[in-house]
């Protein structure tokens, strides 16, 4: 019986639209009542010829739908918010009893008495009423349990995302300045050893503008795009400091669509100037990123200058891309950084969309 009314529930949901039943708690309160109340009266419909025997099978439903919603809402409380299983069973063991106890002699005298519904002599018997019930009970209550269940965890989620949504964009609105900040030192860098490609630097600047204006709102970008940005940004610190660092940059993708959220890596390269060609003594910055079969890996390495100029840094830039890490590839990324003898190590590895 159980399977047969899952299956019917099943079959509901395909005529009036999943969507709108598992999200309207009307709709799947009104649902599980019609067609609990179809599948236990199915075997009683071809014997109702009249007004009077479907009065007395429907009376006889609502008993039964009546003691699954006093379970409901005066037992299962202290099951779910109290945490007491055991009163629960005893309470719930008793009152089918007491139920059972009413169905059989509201059914005997009254509804059924001398009506050709009471099909066999079983059906007159205590122990068939309690088997009715919690039949009934099982079938009523479990159904509603999922859907609630169903609609905790989506309101869970949403609201999950809503929240996660509201910290990235904090954090890329503290993220784009901080960008900006690193740029515009460069170029100031750069300008006072060259001033004569001051403006062609200023254009290759302008395009690594253009790219954050034009991509940090958006969700995902490509990663031959962001691929793109990178490498611009490492000539343009070639330029600034190539005379005097050992700088390595390598990167090969695979022929995947792969997606990835933007600005995510270049913080790291960033830090890795910033630390390893702070100094006038011979320096190196290395940066290897390589995409196959859907997960990127990234490989910096950059110097530790046993006398380096005082770098100012708030930090900002490299925690907010790792609470931005957290945030959209929640366990599809892993981050490690360290120190190694005179070099710092980060390796990086996200899984990718496509």
């Amino acid at each position: 019986m159980l399977h047969n009314y899952i299956l019917t529930l099943y079959s509901l949901t395909n005529v009036m639209g999943a969507k709108y039943i598992l999200e309207s708690k009307w709709l799947q309160e009104i649902s599980i009542l019609i067609f609990s109340f179809l599948l236990f009266t199915v075997n009683d419909w071809i014997f109702i010829t009249g007004w009077r025997s479907f009065f007395t099978g429907t009376v006889y439903f609502f008993i039964l739908y009546s003691h699954a919603q006093f379970n409901r809402f005066f037992i299962l409380p202290i099951l779910l918010k109290e945490h007491k299983p055991y009163l629960y069973f005893l309470l719930t063991t008793t009152f089918l009893f007491v139920f059972s106890i009413l169905l059989f002699e509201v059914s005997t005298e009254l509804l059924y008495k001398n009506c050709f519904l009471y099909k066999s002599s079983y059906q007159k018997t205590y122990h068939f009423q309690l088997g009715t019930l919690a039949g009934t009970l099982i079938c009523i209550l479990g159904s509603i349990q999922i859907l609630e269940h169903y609609r905790e965890q989506k309101m869970k989620t949403s609201k999950e995302l809503l929240h996660n949504q509201a910290q990235l964009n904090v954090l890329r609105a503290q993220l784009n300045p901080h960008f900006l900040f690193n740029t515009f030192n460069t170029l100031y860098g750069v300008s006072l050893q060259y001033p004569e490609r001051s403006s062609e630097l200023i254009m290759q600047v302008s395009k690594l503008m253009r790219y954050q204006v034009e991509n940090s709102t958006k969700e995902f970008i490509s990663v031959e795009d962001e691929i793109d940005f990178i490498s611009s940004y490492v000539e343009l610190e070639k330029e600034r400091v190539g005379y005097r660092s050992e700088i390595n940059y390598t990167h090969h993708t695979d022929n995947g669509n792969y997606r990835i959220a933007p600005m995510l890596l270049i913080t790291f390269i960033e830090n890795a100037f910033k630390h390893g060609a702070c100094s006038i003594e011979k320096c190196f910055v290395d940066i290897d990123i390589n995409v196959v079969q859907g997960t990127l890996h990234m490989h910096i390495r950059n110097s530790i200058p046993t006398k380096k100029k005082k770098v100012i840094s708030t930090k900002i830039g490299l925690k907010n891309t790792i609470e931005s890490l957290k945030i959209i590839y929640p366990h599809k990324h892993q981050l490690e950084s360290f120190a190694n003898g005179e070099e710092y190590v980060v390796n990086l590895k996200i899984e990718l969309s496509s």
